[in-house]
């Protein structure tokens, strides 16, 4: 008995190793302060990209080398006209430098931290939070329709099931289908982006190609780009805020469904 709970235990805790992935600790050294400008200014800068970093919520951004997968060197100063904030982003196991960047304004204030940050990390790989499989489920008067969707790390999709529906005229057909296809990840900042006249945060933007079989036919091949999303706290669950993986239509009014085109929208991780 103690020897069957050692091996489970063994197994659980490599499965956590599997699936865990490293956030990347990013190192900031305080800039420095060039020509026209003071030490003030560029310690102010230097903890504006901090924060930002550590807003983004997909790295660890610190002060200093310490402890740091990748460092950033940079140098804020004037230039003529325009004030520079120039850098370069080094990885700390190799020291290879993995790009060098600028970013510029007629202030110090109007320099874009959010775009600076952006590529300072150019090279620096963010976890992916959507490897794993993944369950979304609407319910409709005559039962639930399902999807059950994997994403792998190496970029591809197995689709265990993707329910489609069709109600027309009173009567409604279900198909429940499968498939495989292949995707893409962008994991960055909490960013703002603008639905239906509203700001939202989003935290990832996904785009799907899905080959499917056995589904109405409107939904044999599934090709959404530029979907925007967000997860919850702890990265088991999101909702895409942009827009929905369709899987069938409702021709017969509010009655039924509140609008005509249906989609897996909110999803819950399940592996």
């Amino acid at each position: 008995m103690m020897k069957r709970l050692l091996i489970f235990f063994l197994l659980f805790v490599m499965t956590g190793f599997v699936f865990a992935q490293k956030v990347p600790v990013l190192g900031i050294m305080a800039f420095e302060a060039g020509s026209g400008v003071s030490s003030v200014e560029a310690l102010e800068m230097t903890n504006k990209v901090l924060s930002e970093f550590n807003s983004w919520g997909t790295i660890s951004a610190v002060t200093g080398a310490d402890g740091a997968d990748y460092v950033i060197r940079g140098t804020l100063s004037r230039q003529t006209s325009s004030f520079v904030l120039s850098a370069l982003t080094v990885n700390t196991g190799t020291e290879q430098i993995l790009n060098t960047y600028r970013e510029q304004a007629n202030a110090v204030d109007n320099i874009s931290v959010f775009s600076f940050c952006l590529k300072a990390v150019e090279g620096v790989p963010f976890p992916n939070y959507m490897v794993g499989t993944w369950q979304s489920t609407l319910s409709l008067p005559d039962g639930p329709v399902v999807c059950v969707i994997e994403f792998r790390s190496d970029r591809i999709v197995r689709v265990e099931r993707y329910d489609t529906w069709e109600h027309r005229r009173g009567n409604s057909l279900r198909y429940e289908g499968f498939g495989k296809g292949t995707y893409s990840y962008v994991g960055y900042a909490n960013r703002m982006i603008s639905v239906n006249s509203q700001s939202v945060r989003v935290d990832a933007a996904l785009s799907v190609n899905l080959s499917l079989e056995e589904t109405l036919l409107d939904q044999t091949s599934v090709n959404q780009t530029g979907l925007t999303l967000v997860f919850n706290a702890d990265k088991t669950a999101f909702n895409f805020v942009n827009g929905m993986l369709p899987c069938g239509a409702n021709h017969d009014g509010p009655s039924v469904h509140p609008s005509v085109s249906l989609g897996f929208v909110n999803f819950s991780k399940i592996r």
